[in-house]
């Protein structure tokens, strides 16, 4: 089931943009390789520690949520993109059965 949701996602972007975006290339394969640390608690503690190179944040994140990562990032010297996905499909498209908003990939 979780398949065939990732696979209309994908379907979803591919028409969207004829072509999935560099972002999520690079986001996949740390998916698939682990090292991903998902939620807005655990993402903080990880820029404050500087373990993060990336974040990645849903289309539709809340704005204090946006402008606190920022604000740690610029700090922190971590870059932070903006995905064409919203909580829901970012959620199906790191295979999880729960909304996902932050996402932070390890070194």
């Amino acid at each position: 089931l979780a398949v065939k949701i990732l696979e209309k996602v994908v379907q979803h972007i591919m028409v969207k943009k004829k072509e999935v975006s560099e972002e999520l290339k690079v986001l996949r394969n740390k998916i698939q390789d682990g090292k991903v640390v998902i939620g807005l608690d655990r993402v903080m503690k990880a820029i404050k520690a500087k373990k993060l190179e990336k974040v990645f944040i849903s289309s539709n994140c809340p704005k204090e949520t946006v402008d606190d990562l920022q604000y740690y990032a610029d700090l922190a010297g971590v870059e932070i993109t903006k995905l064409e996905l919203d909580n829901e499909e970012l959620g199906v498209f790191c295979r999880k059965n729960f909304f996902i908003s932050v996402l932070g990939v390890s070194a």
